[in-house]
């Protein structure tokens, strides 16, 4: 389960690059973020923003629920909530987070994946395609040989910090599936305001499951890319958020041991 999935060098990947131009909607190209990634890292895990709020400022993103009670993926207009069981079921709005970054996609790229390429390589062309000093929302429509995603458990109080909740996260391995990645390369600058790198969760093309994408081999598909230059965060106002000591040094170590 742990091992890395093999598939073809990145030399031998030719993807189809098309630029495409995006349109003037003054909503397009801001990202919208209520709360921290350092704050779900320290357990805090009730947020008072609904889904229906969320909505307002983008169609597509990541996020996850009051009480960590599984991850939200978003795009194409539609929110879902990926279950520790590997289950997927639409959002309803009156859901709350306590935290989800959002945007409203409108690719400016499409990158054709014509042949297989495992998550190493995938990742690398992605970074030649995407600036690392902006952040860049990325989706992914295609056919997986195998995705494995993760989950972690619904969270009762007192709660844990996430890398103790992370410990329990439930796997699930997902095989010849077609599906979509959506998610974010966010620069090295806003770790633990969000997670630096890519982040990625998964939904699998029937809408009945998907989770936090740790591997995939990718078959084929297309990937679309949109250039964030606009970046928006909500404080909460909570004891909990007002208390808290975010000087870690060691945030950055954490939040890769929960995030993968």
């Amino acid at each position: 389960m742990g091992e890395s999935i093999s598939g073809g060098s990145l030399g031998m990947v030719q993807p189809v690059w098309h630029h495409i131009s995006g349109n003037n909607d003054p909503q397009a190209g801001e990202l919208y973020q209520t709360s921290l990634m350092s704050a779900l890292i320290a357990g805090i895990y009730e947020g008072r923003v609904t889904y229906g709020e969320i909505r307002k400022h983008g169609d597509f993103g990541l996020g996850t629920f009051n009480d960590l009670d599984g991850e939200m993926v978003g795009f194409d207009g539609a929110f879902y909530q990926l279950r520790s069981d590997g289950s997927a079921r639409p959002v309803a709005p009156y859901q709350k987070t306590p935290f989800a970054v959002v945007t409203f996609f409108e690719p400016q790229q499409d990158v054709e994946l014509e042949q297989p390429i495992m998550k190493r390589d995938f990742l690398a062309l992605l970074e030649k395609a995407t600036d690392a000093n902006l952040f860049s929302a990325i989706k992914v429509d295609g056919i997986f040989d195998e995705i494995r995603t993760r989950t972690v458990q619904r969270q009762m109080r007192p709660f844990v910090p996430l890398t103790e909740a992370a410990k329990h996260q439930v796997e699930n391995t997902f095989s010849n599936v077609e599906g979509t990645l959506a998610g974010f390369r966010s620069p090295p600058y806003a770790q633990g305001i969000g997670v630096a790198g890519f982040h990625f969760h998964f939904l699998r093309q029937d809408k009945w499951a998907g989770g936090h994408a740790l591997d995939y081999h990718i078959r084929s598909g297309k990937a679309q890319i949109c250039t964030v230059h606009r970046f928006h965060v909500e404080l909460p106002t909570s004891a909990e958020f007002l208390k808290a000591n975010f000087a870690d040094q060691a945030l950055s170590e954490k939040i890769e041991a929960s995030e993968g």
